[in-house]
């Protein structure tokens, strides 16, 4: 069959590789021809898939809503190449690029994908409540900062929500000096270093302490489902060797 999965991610492969060559300044005709060609055949599969499984059915399988989804997003792609005025609005072409995502669609194929989602919807449930507090930590010291360091760093802390950002920033300790070094400016040299201490304390607590207290309960609760699953195999081995022992012990007996 034409619309079958290998052969549609070897066309999602070719539309990628041919998005890729046009972003990069690669403007010649053949791309452009493989570009609707692939657009196309990605409208025809959504279109044939509808009739053979019937509309509602379609969209309530999640990998062919997830297609269908994306093909019509990135329609208008397809009709900027014969109706020029399109391609003038930047992100009707920059959507073509959300094609990338239809190679979840081999994401069915991987083993115990069932498995693989259920743990990670059991990771999220377990660390929602620390994810939420971390996150109100982060908006109540972005609300202190924009208070106190709005004047002097008003490229950081000018709002609420710049703030919130800069805390990400820094927490993530992507350039965290930066944000310290354009406080403390014009500031007595007694405060700098009081400013400075302030957010070495924000960077260890939020950015150290706090971002790896994240990952470790994201991670104990994924591994908590295979931990499970290892104990229930080892408590069944060790009944079986139960068994076996006092399968041999009757047999010394009966001796």
């Amino acid at each position: 069959m034409f619309f079958s999965d290998k052969v549609m991610l070897g066309v999602v492969l070719l539309n990628v590789a041919a998005i890729f060559l046009q972003e990069c300044g690669l403007d010649i005709g053949f791309l452009s021809v493989v570009d609707i060609f692939c657009s196309v055949a990605f409208l025809a599969e959504m279109v044939l898939k509808q009739k053979a499984y019937g509309f509602k059915p379609y969209w309530k399988d999640g990998w062919n809503a997830l297609d269908g989804t994306i093909t019509i997003i990135t329609l208008p792609a397809l009709v900027s190449y014969f109706v020029p005025g399109i391609a003038d609005y930047g992100f009707v072409v920059a959507f073509r690029a959300l094609r990338v995502f239809k190679l979840f669609r081999t994401a069915r194929k991987f083993p115990n994908l069932k498995g693989i989602w259920g743990g990670f919807k059991l990771a999220l449930r377990q660390s929602a409540a620390f994810l939420l507090a971390y996150f109100v930590i982060i908006v109540i010291v972005a609300m202190f900062n924009s208070a106190l360091f709005s004047q002097n760093a008003p490229e950081y802390f000018a709002t609420p929500l710049e703030g919130i950002y800069s805390m990400f920033q820094m927490f993530t300790v992507e350039g965290w000096y930066e944000i310290p070094n354009s406080v403390v400016g014009g500031m007595s040299p007694v405060l700098v270093h009081v400013v400075r201490l302030y957010f070495c304390l924000l960077l260890i607590g939020g950015g150290i302490i706090g971002m790896s207290l994240i990952n470790s309960i994201f991670v104990d609760a994924l591994a908590a489902d295979n931990n499970d699953d290892v104990k229930a195999k080892l408590e069944q081995l060790e009944a079986k060797i139960d068994k076996l022992q006092r399968t041999l012990d009757e047999k010394d007996t009966l001796r």
